[in-house]
């Protein structure tokens, strides 16, 4: 109960800033009178999401399959190479460099070649989402691993304890903090790649429907369906807050 009453306390000044600047925006546009394709009021953008909540829906469904998809495939590629890389160290000195190499490049930048090795349809996006996810996870989980101090490990080891025992007794409760950290960062670099990639070819999801509206100079239906897809990462986000605080509930 507390904590529900907490995290009501600490949405308000988000929600009370959020209410102001849509405030604003209504009121400002309808002042100045301007086009509805440089900027529509909030009121049009509801209307046209509701209008056609059921088009929308359907395909924001697709685009968070997608997302959640190549988040999930990439959390766990990110988790077991770095829990490998701590059991093997040999590993890490191996994949560290490459793994470096192509976590400087923008997911986005291999969006053609996803394209064109999976194709059109929904294992491209997964796959882009996951690849958008997995370094960042691993890079996260490996330095949460490290921080226990080396004489801790020393005393567990006194003890009896194998590396499997340090690792699940001691260093993952550790990388935890880090680890949510991971996904977080994971969750919105999955979404927003997979909806690059669906502007980039796609036969549904919401960024074709953004792409083909914009091809169209609809404006409307452009700022619905970012709209639509910003209420769908942050269901995303907010079932991962729950996660974060089941996790790290010690925290």
């Amino acid at each position: 109960m507390a904590s529900g009453l907490n995290a009501l306390r600490s949405a308000l000044p988000v929600a009370a800033a959020l209410l102001a600047l849509l405030l604003l925006w209504q009121f400002g546009t309808t002042a100045l009178d301007v086009p509805a394709y440089i900027l529509p009021k909030p009121a049009e953008i509801l209307a046209t999401a509701l209008g056609r909540i059921g088009f929308f829906g359907g395909e924001l469904y697709v685009t968070l399959v997608e997302a959640v998809g190549g988040f999930l495939i990439g959390s766990v590629l990110g988790i077991l190479l770095a829990v490998a890389m701590i059991l093997l160290p040999v590993l890490e000195v191996m994949l560290m460099p490459l793994a470096m190499v192509i976590n400087a490049v923008p997911s986005i930048a291999f969006v053609p070649l996803v394209l064109l090795w999976f194709g059109l349809g929904m294992s491209s996006k997964i796959a882009i989402g996951a690849l958008a996810v997995v370094f960042v996870v691993l890079l996260n989980l490996l330095s949460g691993l490290k921080r226990p101090e080396a004489e801790s490990i020393n005393l567990l080891r006194s003890f009896g304890a194998s590396r499997l025992g340090i690792l699940w007794r001691l260093q993952l409760p550790a990388g935890m903090p880090a680890l949510v950290t991971g996904l977080r960062v994971g969750l919105a670099r999955s979404t927003i790649a997979v909806i690059v990639a669906e502007m980039m070819g796609a036969y549904s999801g919401i960024g074709q429907v953004i792409y083909q509206a914009t091809a169209q100079v609809d404006s409307l239906t452009v700022w619905a369906a970012v709209f639509v897809a910003s209420l769908g990462s942050l269901a995303l986000y907010g079932v991962l807050v729950a996660l974060d605080r089941k996790l790290v509930w010690w925290r």
